[in-house]
């Protein structure tokens, strides 16, 4: 879990990813910054047998770092990255590691962070597919960089994040390299505090976002909660949508696809997902 700014969410989310850990589960904490309130919120729990590692990063560096940190460092098993503004299931993470245990082939596993009223049968459907042991993944070419169980054995075989990558660039290099990856059917629930439609959210006016603009919401030139909203449920959508055709996402495809994105950024619109 990295930490930076977030006092009132971590004060939820550290204590529920602690209470889901079993005997074979550690926490890593990464603080990034120093917001004071935070940094001793986070270290306070450094103690904790639960905790493996606890790392302050005075400079605010960007999550590839703290991600290869656990990456390259740990040497469990599975790992995994809890972004501090997420609730994780009470099961979430035996329910995936039983999945690991039973089909070599999975390479990352993820919660599912949006509501039920955005999901849509119609394009989900397709892509949920069966596997030995009982299990069920709506599959995709990612998933998000939070509450995902994801196997060493991808670590060991093709590294950690390199320069400039991000998590699901990661995740869809995998795909095309064998690796089968998407979220667990039934859905297993993460909830994004910062969705302004979650009961927990500090995201309740458009002063609220601007003056804690998540990442994504920065990157897309957001504003405004509708539009916060909005793009929230346009990423669910699209994620559903998205093909399994492994030639989209190389080659001269995807390279058609960019040219596209910089045109409609040219015409003025800066939304980049």
């Amino acid at each position: 879990m990295v930490t930076h700014d977030q006092p009132d969410y971590l004060r939820l989310s550290l204590p529920r990813l602690l209470e889901t850990c079993d005997e074979r589960m550690r926490v890593w904490l990464w603080h990034n910054g120093t917001h004071e309130e935070t940094l001793e919120l986070s270290r306070s729990f450094a103690d904790d047998p639960r905790v493996a590692r606890f790392h302050h990063s005075v400079e605010n560096v960007p999550l590839r770092e703290p991600t290869n940190w656990l990456f390259e460092s740990s040497n469990a098993d599975y790992l995994s990255k809890v972004d501090d503004d997420c609730l994780v299931s009470p099961e979430w993470a035996k329910t995936f590691i039983a999945a690991h245990e039973d089909l070599d082939r999975f390479g990352a596993i993820g919660s599912w962070r949006f509501l039920d009223q955005d999901y849509r049968p119609e394009l989900a459907e397709p892509k949920i597919k069966g596997f030995p042991g009982g299990h069920r993944l709506l599959q995709n070419m990612w998933v998000q960089g939070s509450g995902f169980v994801l196997k060493r054995a991808c670590v060991e075989r093709h590294g950690a994040l390199g320069p400039g990558q991000t998590f699901t660039k990661y995740i869809v290099g995998l795909s095309l390299k064998g690796w089968v990856n998407g979220w667990y059917m039934p859905f297993v629930a993460e909830e994004d505090m910062d969705d302004p439609r979650s009961p927990n959210t500090r995201l309740r006016t458009d002063e609220d976002l601007r003056a804690r603009l998540p990442l994504t919401a920065r990157y897309n030139g957001i504003t405004t909660l509708e539009d916060w909203k909005e793009q929230i449920v346009r990423t669910a959508l699209a994620s559903q949508a998205a093909t399994l055709d492994h030639r989209y996402y190389q080659g001269w495809r995807l390279k058609r696809h960019n040219a596209w994105l910089r045109l409609k950024r040219l015409a003025g619109d800066t939304r980049k997902w």
